[in-house]
């Protein structure tokens, strides 16, 4: 027996000193009883007072016969003794006891002669009632018989966590024969199992007796060492009927077809929810590069370590696109996105720099031919073919790129470009369920890019337009330092119709001219462009602002209804003065030195093409050195903030020393006009300049 009550194993040093009693032969009751050559009682154990009722005092002395054999059994009982004293024969059976109260009680003996160092017999009595022994036999029977038939694998480790015994489904399990597992420790049977893991919870187990229930682990053994299995680990602390600890019991379960079933599960409910953030989080603007990105950042981590969208450069342009078997593609490459490899990221080609991908690298034969490339094992080979140089296929290399898949972007059947798609920390390769991902991401993110490239390229038709239909002025004219900017919406956003106009009339007057065409787009753009074209005629025929705005207004009414704000101010050197009026726009800002920044109260009127609404001019001193600033609503209106509070902000900008115009105009859109704004805007700024003498 080993040191905690467990069987020794082969070959090791038996224990030395006192080992701990056992609780089996307490659980027993094992009496003993000796008796003479006579067939008196001699010795009397307490197991003997408990079992038979008798007292010592009471039984030593006496014939055993007599006290404790029924006259019906006295002849066979006189007989079996006579038979053991003679021969030396032991003799087991179970016999029928008398009791002291008068009961019977079946008793399981087992009798042999005992000779002392002089040479007198006498007759040893081991006994047992036969109930408890009957009970006992029956537990082990069905122990045995559960353990070796069970088709769950069972073991028992002592307390170093060395096998004692395995039953021979473990045997099957572990592919390792049962006397090949006992005084061995589970490393030394499965080394391919996580054992410091499993170690740790048998101590906590062996400590605590709290039951470890089924717990999973995966690993190989030799039973099957090419595939990988899973299986449910219970342990359960082992200790005698005196609480000695003596080891674990554990149960094995093989449940790799569930945990596969588990895991394929797990896995389509990830690759669903990953569409479902793709849905969400890709398109969420127009902008082409935004886009792009967002479709690189869905697919890192959760399907790669690094992803990269590369555009064909005429594709971006507006361009059909077909490349040839030998003819290199111009690409664009638009995101990359790496997780934990920035290594790679110096490998990727730059976003934003025109490239040109050589006819034998893989995302040139994926944009091609339109359709996927897989290579589930990258080899040196293929690195030459997935990187753009041979110092990135080195880079690529010792950062570990091990898989790799590229799928086409394609919308409306027109290829757009590739995901590029690399795997480094993905223990996996890329396997076919992968490859559907990529494609089903590929496919949503191609529409919104087709989307943003063909929003982007009608903006900038529109942006083009609206600029060329800007005027240029120069910087000084009838008495007045002009600066002006046009600042075009956010990326996002479509061109508007906002406007500005200098424009130099007789007796050294010149008209300013602010104007926003509601809507946006080319029409806007258009519209903007024939206001602008009859202003400048009007302005020409000398005309009160407010009569001039009244011919806008009917002009405007016969442009489909369009709708328009606009501030036309006249100013006059000689005089000093302006003439403003005011079609539902902004009011100017009037800025005098030494006075803080005035907002001009002007009356509003009603936009242009709104029609039968009179307008009024107003007139208002400008001495030199007064400036005049005229803007667009985009200038301050905001969906965070009340216009007020814009309002404010715009004078206590402009509450400040007096500098260049161009530099306050930089001032103005920088502070004011925010990168994502929806809204594009005009701003001009005149300075009265003191005459010459």
């Amino acid at each position: 027996m080993g040191a905690a009550g467990i069987p020794a194993a082969e070959g090791a040093e038996p224990p030395r000193g006192a080992v701990r009693p056992s609780g089996l032969l307490d659980e027993l009751g094992m009496a003993s009883v000796v008796l003479d050559a006579e067939g008196r009682i001699v010795l009397w154990s307490p197991q003997a007072e408990e079992l038979f009722g008798y007292t010592a005092r009471e039984a030593l002395g006496q014939y055993a016969a007599h006290l404790m054999i029924h006259e019906q059994h006295a002849d066979l009982v006189v007989k079996l003794f006579a038979d053991v004293m003679a021969t030396g024969q032991s003799w087991a059976g179970a016999f029928p006891v008398r009791q002291k109260d008068g009961g019977t009680k079946l008793v399981e003996f087992r009798n042999m002669r005992l000779l002392d160092d002089h040479g007198d017999v006498y007759a040893l009595g081991l006994c047992a009632d036969q109930q408890t022994v009957r009970r006992l036999e029956r537990d082990v029977a069905l122990s045995t018989r559960m353990v070796s038939q069970s088709p769950i694998g069972l073991a028992v480790l002592d307390t170093e966590l060395r096998y004692v015994s395995v039953n021979p489904a473990l045997e099957q399990l572990n592919g390792v024969p049962a006397e090949e597992h006992v005084g061995r420790k589970i490393g030394e049977v499965l080394p391919h199992l996580d054992v410091a893991a499993f170690e740790a919870a048998a101590r906590e187990v062996m400590r605590t007796g709290t039951p470890l229930v089924d717990q999973h682990t995966v690993g190989y053994t030799p039973a099957d060492p090419d595939r990988e299995h899973a299986w449910s680990v219970s342990l359960y602390r082992l200790e005698d009927a005196l609480g000695t600890v003596l080891g674990v019991a554990g149960s094995v379960l093989d449940v790799t077809e569930q945990h596969l079933a588990t895991v394929e599960a797990e896995t389509a409910r990830r690759r669903l929810a990953l569409v479902a953030d793709a849905s969400a989080r890709i398109g969420t603007t127009l902008d082409l590069d935004r886009t792009a990105r967002e479709l690189a950042d869905v697919a890192v981590p959760e399907l790669a370590d690094v992803a990269a969208v590369d555009l064909l450069e005429a594709v971006v342009q507006g361009r059909p696109s077909t490349l040839g078997p030998t003819e290199p593609a111009v690409m664009r490459p638009l995101a990359v996105d790496a997780a934990g490899a920035p290594e790679v990221l110096s490998a990727a080609d730059p976003p934003g720099q025109v490239a040109r991908y050589a006819p034998e690298r893989l995302v040139t034969e994926c944009v091609r031919t339109g359709s996927p490339v897989l290579v589930a094992q990258v080899g040196p080979d293929d690195l030459a073919r997935i990187a753009r140089s041979p110092e990135a296929a080195t880079l690529l290399a010792e950062a570990g790129v091990h898989s790799y898949l590229a799928v086409p972007l394609i919308a409306r059947g027109e290829v757009l470009g590739a995901l590029d798609l690399k795997r480094v920390h993905h223990p996996e390769p890329f396997g076919e369920d992968d490859l559907l991902l990529a494609r089903e991401l590929a496919a949503r993110a191609a529409v919104q890019i087709d989307n943003a490239r063909w929003y982007q390229d009608a903006r900038n038709t529109a942006l083009t337009l609206q600029r060329s239909l800007l005027p240029s002025h120069p910087s000084v004219t009838g008495g007045l330092e002009v600066a002006s900017r046009y600042q075009p919406a956010g990326a996002t956003a479509e061109v508007g119709g906002d406007w500005f106009d200098v424009i130099p009339l007789g007796e050294g007057k010149t008209a300013l001219v602010v104007g926003d065409v509601m809507g946006s787009g080319i029409t806007a753009a258009a519209t903007m462009g024939r206001l602008r074209t009859a202003t400048n005629t009007l302005a020409s025929l000398d005309l009160d602002p407010a009569k001039l705005l009244e011919h806008l207004d009917r002009i405007t009414e016969d442009l489909d209804h369009s709708i328009a704000t606009c501030v036309y101010a006249v100013h006059d050197p000689r005089l000093g003065q302006c003439r403003i009026a005011n079609a539902g726009h902004l009011p100017p800002v009037r800025l005098r030195p030494g006075r803080p920044p005035e907002l001009l109260e002007l009356p509003t009127g009603a936009p242009l093409g709104v029609g039968g609404v009179a307008f009024s001019t107003t007139t208002v001193d400008l001495a030199p050195g007064d400036r005049l600033v005229l803007y667009t609503d985009g200038l301050v209106e905001t969906r965070q903030h009340p216009l007020d509070e814009r309002l404010d902000a715009l004078l206590d900008l402009l509450d400040g020393p007096d500098g260049p115009l161009e530099e306050i105009c930089d001032l103005l859109l920088r502070t004011l006009h925010q990168p994502d704004n929806s809204d594009d805007v005009a701003l001009l700024i005149a300075r009265v300049q003191t005459p010459v003498a």
